[in-house]
Order: C-alpha cells, then sequence, then structure tokens
C-alpha cells in the first residue's frame, strides 16, 4: 500500500478521475445516495490516497478550518469495498489525522460520522459532539477529536 497527499492543484487528472471514480463507487452506487459530491470543496483541500496495484482503494479529503467546520476537517472516507475487511478504513483514518495536524496543525478535527461507525471514531479519539441528522438517507453525528 502507498499514501499519497495531495493538493487539488497537484492532483493528475488520473489521480482525480480515480478518485471521484471510487467516490461514486461506494456513496452513489453502493450506499444509494444521490447528492452533489462536487461541491467545491475539493478545491480548497488536501487530497489523501490509498494506492494498490495503481488504484485507488482509499481515500479522504482534509479540510482546513472553516470550510466546513470551524474545525479543520476530515470527510469523503471512503474505502473500496473488496478492502474493507483488511482493517484498511483504521490505517486510512490514522494516516488522515496524522496528515492533517501535519497539514493544519494539531488542532480539533470535526468530522461528519455515519451513526452506526460511532464505535470506529471512538477508538480513534473521537467524541460525539451533535444530536443524530439526516444527511442524504443515512443517520449522521458530528463528532470532534480534540
Amino acid at each position: 500500500m502507498e499514501w499519497t497527499c495531495k493538493a487539488f492543484a497537484d492532483l493528475s487528472t488520473i489521480e482525480l478521475y480515480q478518485i471521484l471514480q471510487l467516490r461514486a463507487a461506494v456513496f452513489v452506487v453502493e450506499q444509494h445516495c444521490v447528492y452533489q459530491d462536487l461541491d467545491g470543496k475539493d478545491l480548497k483541500g488536501y487530497h489523501l490516497i490509498g494506492w494498490h496495484n495503481g488504484a485507488a482503494v482509499a481515500y479522504t479529503r482534509l479540510l482546513p478550518k472553516d470550510v466546513s467546520y470551524r474545525e479543520q476537517s476530515i470527510g469523503r472516507v471512503v474505502t473500496a469495498q473488496t478492502y474493507r475487511a483488511l482493517g484498511l478504513g483504521r490505517v486510512l483514518m490514522e494516516q488522515s489525522i496524522e496528515a492533517s495536524y501535519r497539514l493544519f496543525g494539531k488542532n480539533p478535527i470535526r468530522i461528519g460520522a455515519q451513526q452506526h461507525l460511532k464505535r470506529f471514531y471512538e477508538s480513534l479519539g473521537f467524541q460525539q459532539a451533535s444530536d443524530v441528522y439526516e444527511e442524504d438517507g443515512i443517520p449522521h453525528i458530528e463528532m470532534v477529536k480534540s
């Protein structure tokens, strides 16, 4: 597994295509969510990509404070379906937390988490910071890592 973290302007067209392909495969096709994925925030963030045999199989979008939340944030957390049973989600989040601290400082990180993943994110040091809300038909909660 190889990890890269790049600003939007530094992504190649192939890298961007693979990121968008992975996000669409999971969020739109697998989770049946019709939503505006291209929200303008990609341009303001960094993109952490896990590569295996030349394919993007894990990804997060890292945003500075005041883009999605007052705090810096990690979003669009996605792992290809065939890689989920390998514990890659934990490695992806650990890499993302480290990269967020490196890029934006060791400040609180806020995420919008699918509610059923609450325990997973708690195991990484996040704590629930909102009531349950629905986003794209899926129950979510905001969580913060102080």
